[in-house]
């Protein structure tokens, strides 16, 4: 009966291919052929959910450039203010800070894996150093691991130096060497940069860093950043892993992380502050073991069914996010 099969077209793959050559066409040959073209749907699912985020990005990038640094503002107001004695008014800068921390307290830091223009900016930088990477033959290179992490604490030294010179009243007299207004001015397409030369040092020293080491200025530099990681964030859709169905020596997940992050583990309450939601680790997982929540198991049993990078969750995350930046008129 197998001998009786019909040839089949030329399969693409080498390995299919050799299979046609062989004469005894068997179930089995057939029922793996079927596995191996299962796969080709999960590579086009990680592509598609790459698209998705980039459009999420330029659009945030383009039409709300200013969320970052707003919220930030609000940081240096509240710690002006103490410093001056003054009262703490609602201003418009204070409340959007408290609604994105309030946000990210639920969500996590999807601000900053999907709507921080800077966050964004470091992403295509680094991709296009890739790019031509790979187009020259040059492998790239990025900091080693323990580094990485290391070099993570030195946002908190640049959050608390700022902190400290707005309490002190000094930062108000420090003009024209913060690189968010040289980005600013750039995005606005104003290059009256006379006044703001070592901003734009600065700046240009920042992309640098992207360029060469993803998420640099995210991971090493960003005070906004170290404001959301010390948030406590609840667990509900923070990524979390189940050790015991992994692969040995597979790490899949955190050789793909911008963040360098080992994922909690199922069952725990841990979250990782400095996860940026962007979904890398829940795509490149072989066994699918990542996913939101505490544990692994939904009620009534069964694997949980929501990952964290499903299309529908992304996309109302985003609609979320920009109904409230739209509420309080960013």
């Amino acid at each position: 009966m197998a001998q009786n099969l019909k040839p089949v077209a030329p399969p693409k793959n080498n390995v299919l291919e050799k299979w046609k050559r062989n004469p005894n066409w068997e179930p089995e040959v057939v029922k793996d052929y079927l596995n191996f073209e299962e796969q080709y749907p999960k590579k086009q699912q990680r592509q598609l959910r790459s698209w998705v985020r980039t459009v999420i990005q330029v659009l945030f990038f383009l039409f709300l450039p200013s969320a970052y640094s707003a919220a930030f503002n609000g940081v240096k107001y509240i710690f002006t203010q103490v410093g001056k004695g003054a009262a703490i008014q609602w201003t418009p800068f204070v409340a959007i800070l408290v609604v994105l921390l309030a946000y990210t307290i639920v969500f996590g830091r999807f601000f900053c894996g999907y709507a921080c223009a800077f966050g964004s900016l470091g992403d295509w930088l680094f991709a296009l150093q890739k790019y031509i990477a790979k187009k020259t033959g040059k492998k790239p290179k990025a900091l080693p691991r323990d580094t990485a992490k290391a070099l993570s604490g030195v946002k908190y030294v640049v959050l608390t130096a700022i902190i400290v010179l707005c309490f002190t009243g000094l930062y108000a007299k420090l003009t024209g060497w913060n690189p968010w207004d040289a980005f600013s001015m750039l995005h606005a397409r104003n290059f009256a940069l006379g006044k703001h030369i070592a901003a734009v040092v600065i700046l240009v020293v920042l992309m640098v860093g992207m360029a060469f080491e993803e998420r640099f200025f995210c991971k090493f530099l960003c005070p906004m950043g170290a404001v959301f990681s010390l948030m406590p964030t609840l667990p509900f859709f923070s990524l979390h892993r189940t050790r015991k169905d992994c692969l040995t020596g597979c790490s899949a997940c955190t050789k793909t992380c911008p963040a360098d992050l080992d994922l909690p583990e199922s069952g725990t309450l841990s979250v990782r502050g400095d996860c940026f939601q962007c979904g890398k680790c829940v795509g490149n997982c072989p066994k699918t073991n990542i996913h939101c929540g505490v544990s692994d198991r939904a009620a009534g049993g069964g694997k949980r069914s929501l990952r964290g990078n499903e299309l529908w969750f992304v996309l109302l995350r985003a609609a979320i996010l920009l109904g409230l930046f739209i509420w309080l008129g960013v």
